[in-house]
């Protein structure tokens, strides 16, 4: 499966400031703001999330 420089960045986003990552792949969906409690939680939670919507597109 090959990856583009879109995906690269919103990883690299993702690690920096996870809701921002998830909002480039999904918009402001329910999983968004799943990701935006997460991170508030815990920063860890919400990369782990973050990393996990947007590798399994």
């Amino acid at each position: 499966m090959a990856r583009s420089e879109g995906d690269i960045l919103k990883v690299i986003l993702s690690v920096l400031l996870p809701p921002v990552g998830v909002a480039m792949e999904v918009g402001f969906t329910a999983q968004f703001w799943i990701n935006v409690v997460l991170t508030l939680l815990g920063y860890i939670p919400g990369i782990i999330h973050a990393l996990w919507i947007i590798l399994r597109r």
